[in-house]
């Protein structure tokens, strides 16, 4: 199907808007949006308490107009968010203290049992340690109940999926490290008041003593030798590996155990391409307002009054949470998102493969390419809310 580009006289370099009914001529809508939108810019942004400026709605949506059909087909919505930093606190109760022997605080005599007290009579309280925990909120978790400063919904967009990745490693210890691991452990869990060189002491000792009764395998014994020879003279600068000295006493290595271990947890990102064809002077309004918008709210924030380069601190820039939307509602089977930045964004002008616009200088064509990455890693934990046979989609 050829554009409306492709249908107008080329005059000049520019184009004229093509002269239709198009979704974007619902004059009562557009004013209606423009009404809520202004509302709402005049709010306080009740995160900072201080008026934000704001180059463009607050309520911004492409089309500008939908059709009696599209208004139930699935879109993106995308929500601006100031951004809060991750918080780490602890979370404790109380609890009564009791004098563990007879004793006198102040002119207070207590006995064993008795509450304690302190100098001026009032009951003493301690920390209980069963009930002392931390609480980690990550930057997702702080902006819960927070309220958006605008939102842009825009018709979902081709080529939608998602990447879940996590991190694991290869990892070896031999037989001496896992003994020498295992006796450690045994010794400072009994008895935290052994140090380590006890520790390494009595490794060494059971060691030498394991080798000395395995008289029908020599090879073993040997072996292990051969090893603490070697780090003993690595020690004073050799350079000699256990293996090296291993191999060169008996041809034989040590069994590194090799095992893939669990590492680390990574963060998603998303790339998403949008294509904007204005068709009214209105939609052109829009689609500008929504690129200014995604601009404004990625850049780093001065954070003064400052003119320049502003002072010591940068504030970080706003974050966004995103939606798929199905008539409305929540998507029932597409993925879900945590709160994601905006890492990066282009936009191309001539999309249409060369430069054409409206006779109000508005391209024709115009890619907009965003990638957003999470905030926060996803957890196991995080599938709680959902429920077999419910219609929450696929999850995160």
């Amino acid at each position: 199907m050829a554009s409306f580009a492709d249908r107008r006289k080329f005059r000049g370099s520019s184009y004229r808007y093509p002269k239709t009914k198009s979704l974007g001529t619902n004059k009562e809508a557009i004013e209606t949006k423009k009404k809520t939108a202004n509302k709402l810019n005049e709010n306080k942004n009740s995160n900072s308490g201080k008026d934000r400026h704001f180059s463009h709605p607050t309520v911004m949506g492409y089309p500008v107009a939908r059709g009696a059909k599209e208004h139930t087909g699935d879109s993106l919505l995308i929500k601006c968010f100031k951004y809060e930093a991750p918080k780490t606190t602890t979370s404790y109760q109380y609890t009564l203290s009791q004098a563990e022997e007879k004793m006198k605080v102040g002119d207070i005599n207590l006995n064993e049992g008795d509450l304690m007290r302190s100098k001026n009579g009032q009951i003493a309280t301690t920390i209980a340690p069963s009930t002392f925990k931390m609480v980690n909120n990550g930057a997702s978790d702080q902006l819960q109940n927070t309220k958006y400063l605008y939102y842009v919904q825009l018709p979902i967009p081709q080529d939608i999926n998602d990447s879940n990745t996590v991190t694991w490693g290869d990892d070896n210890l031999n037989i001496l490290q896992l003994a020498g691991l295992a006796v450690a452990n045994k010794a400072l869990t009994q008895d935290p008041r052994v140090s380590f060189d006890e520790a390494k002491n009595l490794l060494t000792k059971g060691i030498f003593e394991g080798a000395s009764a395995l008289n029908d395998n020599p090879n073993v014994k040997n072996a292990i030798v051969a090893a603490a020879s070697g780090k003993a003279i690595d020690m004073m600068g050799g350079n000699i590996s256990t293996n090296s000295a291993i191999g060169r006493a008996t041809g034989m290595a040590l069994n590194s155990n090799l095992e893939l271990l669990f590492d680390s947890v990574n963060l998603r990102t998303f790339p998403f391409s949008i294509n904007f064809s204005p068709r009214t002077p209105d939609e052109s309004m829009m689609v500008k307002h929504i690129i200014r918008a995604f601009k404004s709210s990625m850049a780093a924030k001065k954070g003064t009054s400052d003119v320049g380069q502003g002072g010591i601190f940068l504030r970080a820039p706003d974050v966004f949470h995103l939606r798929y939307l199905h008539r409305g509602k929540d998507h029932p089977f597409l993925n879900s998102f945590k709160h994601c930045a905006l890492t990066g964004m282009t936009v191309n002008y001539t999309n249409a493969g060369t430069y054409a616009s409206y006779e109000d200088g508005t391209p024709v064509s115009i890619n907009m390419n965003l990638t957003f990455k999470e905030l926060n890693p996803i957890y196991h934990e995080d599938y709680d809310d959902f429920e077999k046979d419910d219609n929450n989609g696929v999850g995160f």
